[in-house]
């Protein structure tokens, strides 16, 4: 199934919502077992995997991102491969490899986007912003059409998530994902060091998290039945509804963060007339719905409600707001303002 395409009158999987809503519990519940003091991190997660939508993953070295990728893979079921962002790596290494055999041949392997075939439920691309463009327009292709074309024949991935993460540290050697690459991840999510003193001292002392693959052993495998959440995730999108006023909210919300000087909204030291240079696209726009409907069903209504929307709107659309130059260096403070700022502004139903 195509990343951009869920189809709401699908049927399949309505009557066990219920059911599915408490496997989406006990998910979260084992994931939190293997990545602790990140509550809201885990909820955002499974919000976008039945969402069906693809992740960016923000935060410092060593915080926990391929802990906890590894250990949703693990409760998902289905392959998880990963892939290292490098200056060298080419589009061709993620799909074969080749290698001098014991006979002294060359020989061609299946590469880690097409290793597992169908089954590949999650693939993980660190620091994606090593990798050149020409790499990210592979991704692109992937991540918008769930296939790849090799060996004159498509290869199609209909169960996938595509994962990523930046360096944000390193800025010799890499390559900024551009606006058309940011735009097809669904949420970009950022994971900070817990700030609970407790918390900090159980990843620093307790013993259990020292030894991944051992933790990640020990949670439960395939709870979530990875083959079966495409019809899960029409279902939901068919079954939680959205009211009038709601829709005509999340569409105030739309204009005012395209417009924010015309919606009144002011920040200390910005122009918000010359502030932003391209507002959110319209399939961010459905991504932040679906999202919400998402969000919604995890919380047991069947109707979507403002806090559903402002519970994912940062994540959902921050990174598809786009500043003046003279204002991008500060992308990640004023995005913050300005939402904060958007929600006080415009009237809630």
């Amino acid at each position: 199934m195509p990343h951009d395409k869920i189809d709401a009158g699908d049927p399949a999987g309505r009557s066990d919502l219920p059911a599915w809503r408490t496997r989406a519990q006990r998910f979260e519940t084992e994931v939190g077992k293997a990545v602790i003091g990140q509550e809201r991190v885990i909820r955002l997660l499974t919000i976008a995997l039945f969402s069906r939508g693809h992740v960016l993953l923000e935060g410092d070295v060593g915080v926990g991102k391929t802990t906890l990728l590894r250990a949703a893979a693990r409760c998902v079921g289905g392959a998880y491969e990963r892939i290292e962002g490098t200056i060298d790596l080419m589009p061709g290494d993620l799909i074969y490899h080749t290698y001098l055999a014991d006979d002294g041949r060359p020989r061609v392997e299946e590469g880690p986007v097409l290793r597992a075939g169908e089954n590949l439920a999650i693939f993980f691309f660190n620091e994606i912003n090593r990798a050149r463009p020409q790499v990210h327009s592979l991704l692109l292709r992937l991540m918008a059409e769930r296939s790849v074309s090799a060996f004159n024949r498509e290869f199609r991935f209909p169960h996938l998530v595509v994962f990523a993460d930046r360096n944000r540290v390193e800025r010799e050697e890499t390559f900024e994902l551009p606006a058309a690459a940011r735009d097809r991840f669904l949420m970009e999510i950022a994971i900070n060091t817990p700030a609970d003193p407790e918390t900090r001292r159980a990843l620093a002392f307790d013993t259990r998290f020292h030894d991944g693959d051992r933790l990640i052993g020990s949670l439960e495998e395939g709870i979530l039945e990875y083959d079966k959440l495409n019809d899960v995730a029409r279902a939901i999108q068919s079954e939680i509804k959205t009211s009038d006023a709601l829709e005509r909210y999340v569409l105030s919300l739309w204009q005012a963060v395209r417009n924010p000087a015309e919606a009144g909204i002011e920040i200390d030291g910005v122009d918000t007339a010359r502030l932003v240079a391209a507002g959110a696209s319209p399939r961010g726009l459905s991504y932040l719905v679906r999202a919400a409907r998402v969000a919604a069903w995890l919380d047991g209504r069947t109707m979507a409600v403002p806090e559903d929307v402002r519970a994912v709107f940062f994540e959902t659309m921050a990174h598809r707001i786009f500043f003046e130059p003279a204002y991008e260096m500060r992308r990640e403070t004023i995005a913050r303002q300005l939402i904060d700022a958007l929600f006080e502004t415009v009237p809630v139903p």
